[in-house]
């Protein structure tokens, strides 16, 4: 899980040939050109082949899988969100990566010099974003407490305040 991030949700079967609605949160998709991403279904992610797709919005895109070729078998998918592959995005060391593209990585505390945890996911849900680790460690994705970001080995560099860590 922690291979892959968040892009997006498909959101509601387009038409009856099996198309689907797909709202992406992140723009990876217009950098790179894939063949596949991922679903997770049952908490499992599966791979889904592009048939085809095209652009309705900025971030909303009407997308054919293959082998979902019926109205009935996009709407088993509505609701999946959709994941990326962190080896398929271009890493530019000089570019922050979107707070989604951190899904995956390592948290070390500079202030202590302790792992913190890995992020599971960054909940984005409020005005303060939170790094959501998978040990359920929430900690403020503040850009002041960042020291730095090693996107090779995945890892951000935080300056974790005294005492925020023993309140998770």
């Amino acid at each position: 899980m922690t291979d892959c991030y968040t892009i997006g949700k498909i959101t509601r079967t387009h038409g009856v040939k099996g198309e689907v609605q797909v709202h992406f949160t992140d723009d990876v998709f217009d950098r790179v050109d894939a063949e596949y991403v991922f679903l997770r279904i049952d908490g499992l992610l599966v791979p889904f082949h592009f048939a085809e797709y095209r652009w309705r919005s900025d971030s909303v895109a009407i997308v054919s899988f293959l082998d979902i070729d019926t109205a009935d078998e996009a709407q088993e998918i509505v609701g999946s969100e959709v994941l990326f592959p962190h080896e398929l995005t271009p890493h530019d060391e000089d570019t922050m990566p979107s707070w989604a593209q951190l899904s995956g990585y390592t948290i070390c505390d500079l202030t202590t010099n302790t792992l913190v945890g890995t992020i599971d996911y960054v909940d984005d849900r409020t005005a303060n974003l939170l790094f959501v680790t998978t040990d359920g460690i929430m900690l403020p994705a503040a850009e002041e407490l960042i020291d730095s970001i090693d996107v090779k080995q995945r890892c951000i560099y935080m300056n974790v305040p005294e005492g925020l860590l023993d309140i998770n």
